[in-house]
């Protein structure tokens, strides 16, 4: 179990509990949190949300006064209206761990003073099922201590790894918070161009769906690179080849169209944080 004696002691704070907020409770509630040490700000609750306040969670209640944590989950385009609520935890003795996409740690600063140790991270998707990767970045007033207590609430979700400095965010946010949807879109096309070659669309979907996650896993657990990976599939003069030709064509291939794809996104996630 994760070492949850400072939330117990002091309590945790979290501001919006959608699909991200509500995966990261499970998590912690599922490591060892006790409900009565949280509290949620959400004004359309989920009846599972709702149902956690018969073992003490505080929905919608009065704060603590000085919390251990305090996550931010909201979207940024709601930030105006939901961080006053919080107001009354500036100061430096509540650390702020914000996963609102697209919004600078400047922006929270200004909110809760310089003082206030602030860590931006950002989760994927994958974390609904534990399986996502976060990056994390903190400000000049977030410690060792703060990054490490941020490690083991993201844990909860998956893995973590830290920035060199929030300017890395945007790439980040490209690559791992947007990159799901790549992989998804990946699904939809191979799936429509193996029925275009015959196959049932269902089977075509199935097949398309099983071989991108197991490829997945084996390119997360084997030890050999994704290059080499590659190269063990790939037959001299065979069927893999043939459509790598295609793939990997210098100037049409999944290559050049990933590195627009990734600054596209890069450059998006530049002009949302202003």
């Amino acid at each position: 179990m994760a070492d949850f004696s400072s939330l117990t002691a002091r309590g945790l704070v979290v501001l919006g509990c959608g699909k991200m907020g509500g995966a990261l409770l499970k998590g912690w509630l599922a490591g060892g949190l006790s409900p009565a040490a949280v509290w949620v700000i959400d004004p359309q609750p989920s009846a599972w949300l709702a149902g956690l306040t018969r073992e003490g969670l505080h929905l919608n209640a009065p704060l603590p006064g000085a919390p251990a944590v305090c996550l931010i989950a909201v979207k940024p385009q709601m930030m105006d209206e939901a961080l006053p609520q919080l107001a009354e935890l500036g100061g430096g003795r509540t650390l702020m761990l914000s996963i609102a996409a697209g919004t600078p740690i400047r922006r929270l600063e200004a909110e809760f003073g310089t003082d206030t140790p602030v860590i931006r991270a950002m989760p994927n998707t994958p974390a609904a099922i534990g399986r996502g990767i976060s990056a994390l970045a903190g400000n000049a007033a977030a410690g060792e201590a703060e990054m490490r207590l941020a490690e083991t609430l993201m844990r909860a979700v998956g893995r973590t790894v830290r920035l060199e400095s929030e300017a890395q965010m945007d790439a980040v946010t490209a690559v791992s918070g947007s990159g799901p949807a790549y992989v998804f879109h990946l699904i939809e096309c191979l799936a429509a161009a193996g029925a275009e070659q015959g196959l049932p669309e269902a089977l075509a979907m199935e097949l398309a769906r099983a071989m991108v996650a197991g490829a997945g896993a084996l390119a997360d657990t084997a030890e050999e690179t994704p290059e080499q990976l590659r190269i063990n599939v790939t037959s001299p003069g065979g069927t893999t080849a043939a459509a790598l030709a295609h793939l990997m064509d210098e100037e049409t291939g999944l290559c050049q169209l990933m590195r627009r794809a990734v600054a596209a996104a890069t450059a998006r996630g530049r002009e949302l944080a202003g």
